[in-house]
């Protein structure tokens, strides 16, 4: 009989899933059309760490939550790859919608889940692998795509693979920029702070290197050849000390530890230091870097708004409606930056126009936030007003400004800085106040000059 312990969900949420997060992403990448997609609508190069979020977080939504939450993300994915859609670098059309495509990229989260047992040194027998593989079916049948693409039992599954590598996938650009360049340029995420910029150039050359040979080693044998990597002695013997470490290790935590949970533990915020002088360029500057350059190439694209505006509607699940609203706001905004500051019509905006023009407009007229920035955050406000109550609770500004990325005790202090009156919900008013303080205020020490985080 079989293992009915054994349970596709509950695997995926092992934190030992991260040791193959980097091959799931590869794996995907590889496929040309989800490799054009990355390249034209997705910010991966500028930021990595939520790429592997985004993955796994849609990976969740799916497996973990009821009907009604499987409904909402699926409706939510499907109108997401409405948008990615182009023409390839050799003049291919590419649409994110293509079903063999969407059927490989389910496919390869399940495949990365069975890979991390196999290689933990816990792999599925025939029984528990065709009863995982039917939990996992059950829910992505919600896509309705063609029957035929979809392998009906495990035991299709490796000539899938093998058939698909070698008859679709490349070694594309996003694939080879992830395995050999994307970790060297990577941004500290927020968790290692403490180490300061200095500290991780130096850490994420070994993390860079450490990841290849694991991620190259971990790849099917199919993919390698295809690509030509070799898995070498060191690579080899890295993964077998990590996943097998790993692999006899965690099964023996308390399950509170052994799979993913949401807890953090706070630790107190800095001390202000009130700034000196007129401090709005600065601010302005780190606006550019931090918020909108989301691909971190210098310059703002319609793409970058567009991208924000994905983020805000990825956060907060939102219908078919309010998603659009939020795209329409963000658009707006898009045109008012280019209309305003594009002086040579190429679509692009570079962190010194965007400072300067901004600078400008802010002298010449008290309304000009109103022409762009106020209303796409008025749409962002409405969005994560979830009870329409006209405020923002805690729960719900977390929702949108939260995440993994960012420590509670910053998301706490943000909320503070905008809940004026202290009652512990946010009015549009604050909300709109405390950003336009972060553009207007001359001195630090204004409490909306501190939204991304202390001076």
């Amino acid at each position: 009989m079989p293992d009915r312990a054994v349970s596709f969900k509950r695997d995926l949420s092992e934190w030992r899933v991260a040791l193959v997060a980097w091959r799931l992403l590869v794996l995907q990448a590889a496929d040309p059309v989800v490799a054009a997609g990355m390249q034209e609508h997705s910010t991966y190069r500028a930021h990595p760490w939520r790429r592997i979020e985004h993955t796994l977080g849609s990976g969740r939504r799916l497996f973990y939550q009821d009907a009604d939450a499987l409904r909402r993300e699926v409706e939510r994915l499907n109108r997401a790859h409405k948008r990615i859609r182009g023409t390839m670098p050799d003049g291919r059309p590419y649409d994110a919608r293509d079903a063999a495509t969407r059927v490989w990229v389910l496919l390869t989260l399940f495949e990365c889940v069975e890979a991390m047992r196999r290689l933990g040194g816990e792999p599925y027998d025939s029984a528990q692998l065709e009863l995982s593989y039917q939990e996992f079916r059950e829910v992505i049948t919600s896509f309705e795509l063609p029957e035929e693409e979809l392998p009906k039992t495990a035991a299709e599954l490796p000539g899938y693979f093998g058939r698909y590598a070698r008859e679709k996938l490349e070694f594309t650009e996003s694939a080879r920029y992830l395995l050999d360049d994307i970790l060297r340029e990577a941004p500290r995420p927020r968790r290692l702070r403490f180490l300061g910029d200095a500290g991780w150039r130096v850490v994420r050359v070994a993390v860079a290197r450490v990841i290849r040979e694991l991620t190259v080693a971990d790849l099917p044998p199919v993919v390698r050849e295809r690509f030509g990597l070799v898995r070498t002695r060191r690579g080899a013997l890295l993964s077998a000390v990590l996943h097998r470490g790993a692999g006899a290790v965690v099964p023996l935590l308390p399950e509170r530890v052994r799979y993913r949970s949401p807890d953090e533990r706070q630790r107190p915020p800095r001390r202000l230091h009130p700034g000196r002088g007129d401090a709005r360029g600065s601010r302005v500057d780190r606006f550019f870097r931090e918020v909108l350059d989301q691909t971190g190439d210098g310059f703002i694209t319609v793409h970058d708004l567009r991208a924000m505006a994905h983020n805000v509607c990825w956060q907060l699940e939102l219908d078919e409606a309010a998603e659009a609203r939020v795209y329409r706001a963000f658009d707006g905004w898009w045109e008012q930056l280019r209309t305003a500051m594009d002086a040579n019509g190429d679509g692009k905006v570079s962190r010194e126009e965007f400072t300067a023009a901004t600078l400008a407009g802010l002298d010449r007229d008290e309304a000009y936030l109103e022409q762009g920035l106020l209303p796409a955050l008025r749409a962002v406000f409405v969005a994560a007003d979830t009870d329409g109550s006209g405020f923002l609770e805690f729960d719900e500004y977390r929702a949108v400004f939260g995440g993994p990325r960012v420590h509670p005790a910053e998301l706490s202090h943000g909320f503070r800085q905008l809940d004026v009156d202290g009652d512990g919900r946010i009015t549009v008013e604050e909300f709109l106040r405390g950003f336009t303080e972060f553009f207007t205020a001359r001195a630090d020490s204004t409490s909306g000059a501190q939204l991304l985080g202390r001076p």
